[in-house]
């Protein structure tokens, strides 16, 4: 069986990073497959991905159509899944009720239910030694207002990946959840659409390229969760021993 590397949300920001430095960093990886909805920006990083044979996957993760036509090309291909890296996900700041019906069902359906679906069906063509990446956030450390469902669905990625991590232990497949601050990605030009990000969130901005690298290093580690940098590793700390009440009106 070929040994391979699935990769959502490839189209740009720190999907399109892990492609890059997985193409790099992992010579038994023989095939990349590249999830998102925009092919055109998957046919320009197919092009500066050399020495993997890179196969272009045009979903929309919202549609079970397209879960199932990424289910069928697992059953023919039968591949030896060897990083499952779910990248996609999307958030919008503003308050609950301001944002619309569709804006807030959406971030669920992509960030949570895409999430587990792609890795349900994944895990079958998964074994020892694989690994499992899901992009959660800072976010997940403790509620947060004016971003409540997106910090939900984070939350929700965060503890999904620590106890699947935990029930896959000896089958050697290892689960990391990378938990970021804000990252210089198009992740904004959606989530800004309303209402502008905190002037403070941006003096912690980083890098994709530096997120990815220590979320490659920690999953190799079978780690069960990936922080960048010293401001976040202080916030998930304080976050852990401060009351989350006592917390959120600042963030307010």
């Amino acid at each position: 069986m070929k040994k391979i590397a699935v990769i959502t949300g490839a189209s740009s920001g720190i999907g399109r990073e892990f492609a890059l430095q997985i193409s790099r960093k992992y010579k038994s990886i023989e095939e990349i497959w590249l999830i998102a909805r925009r092919t055109d920006r998957l046919e320009e990083l197919k092009k500066e991905i050399h020495g993997k044979t890179v196969r272009i996957l045009s979903l929309d993760l919202t549609d079970e159509g397209d879960i199932q036509l990424y289910k069928s090309l697992l059953e023919r291909q039968n591949p030896a899944v060897r990083i499952l890296v779910n990248a996609a996900g999307y958030g919008i700041i503003g308050h609950f009720n301001r944002l619309s019906y569709e804006e807030n069902l959406g971030m669920i359906d992509l960030n949570c239910k895409a999430l587990t679906a792609i890795t349900y069906l994944t895990l079958p063509y998964m074994s020892h030694p694989s690994n499992i990446i899901h992009m959660a956030s800072a976010a997940a450390f403790l509620p947060q207002p004016s971003f409540a469902v997106y910090a939900a669905t984070k939350s929700m990625v965060l503890s999904f990946s620590r106890a699947l991590n935990q029930e896959l232990f000896d089958e050697g497949i290892s689960v990391t959840a990378v938990c970021p601050g804000p990252v210089e990605t198009e992740f904004f030009d959606i989530a800004e659409k309303h209402c502008k990000t905190k002037s403070y969130k941006n003096l912690f901005r980083v890098d994709a390229a530096h997120v990815v690298r220590k979320a490659l290093l920690d999953a190799f580690y079978y780690k069960d969760v990936s922080v960048y940098g010293a401001s976040m590793n202080a916030l998930r700390t304080v976050s852990s021993v401060i009351p989350h009440s006592v917390m959120m009106p600042f963030l307010r």
